[in-house]
């Protein structure tokens, strides 16, 4: 599909998933064979490896336990519409809900310097390639703050990426992270940074809009 390149500009929507959201979780996913070798955004909600990777079994396995973990309040994220049609996606979640993060050795050796735990994590980002380069990871970041602050705040932990061939680039770039107000804490692994950013400010309303000018 080719890169948008209309000049009028299109209305991005965010909007928190929830149960009767998963079509269109589901529809942007489905769309790149779940994304990351069938990951359905499931590998930070796990502890440790549940079998071969990309194989069907583990990809139909990774979508269904996603939504169990929706219905059950345990997975959280934002996607972005662009008219309607989900084009992003942005995971974010408590700590407890995504573990595999602190269980890694990379984590465990920085975490004594950390101080107070996190309460929060960002882990993935993902975008509809026609609309990559255009802010709306940026924007999905944006809104997940704003859910973070609704559903309580406190610290917020993620590990963007410094430079565009690093491996994890899932994460995010620093440059968003730190536009939105965050700090680099450590380095983490070779390429990514682990950033914090202690959430209390309002949001601006319960879902952003913003004009998208290709």
């Amino acid at each position: 599909m080719p890169r948008v390149a209309d000049s009028a500009p299109k209305l991005l929507e965010t909007h928190e998933l929830a149960p009767s959201r998963w079509i269109d979780f589901e529809t942007l996913f489905q769309k790149y064979h779940g994304v990351q070798a069938g990951c359905w955004c499931m590998f930070y909600h796990r502890e440790g490896p549940t079998g071969p990777l990309g194989s069907a079994v583990r990809q139909e396995a990774n979508r269904r336990d996603h939504r169990t973990l929706l219905q059950q309040g345990h997975a959280q994220g934002i996607l972005v519409y662009r008219e309607g049609q989900p084009v992003g996606w942005c995971q974010f979640g408590r700590r407890e809900d995504l573990p595999r993060i602190e269980r890694g050795r990379k984590y465990k050796e920085i975490a004594s310097g950390l101080g107070q735990p996190t309460r929060w994590r960002v882990t993935c980002f993902f975008v509809d390639r026609p609309y990559r380069r255009l802010g709306i990871a940026r924007l999905a970041l944006h809104a997940a703050l704003a859910a973070i602050h609704r559903h309580g705040g406190g610290i917020v932990e993620a590990y963007p990426a410094t430079h565009g061939k690093a491996v994890a680039t899932w994460f995010g770039t620093v440059k968003m992270f730190e536009q939105e107000g965050f700090r680099v804490v450590r380095q983490f692994g070779r390429s990514n940074v682990l950033v914090r950013k202690k959430v209390d400010l309002p949001p601006s309303s319960r879902g952003t809009q913003q004009r998208l000018h290709p």
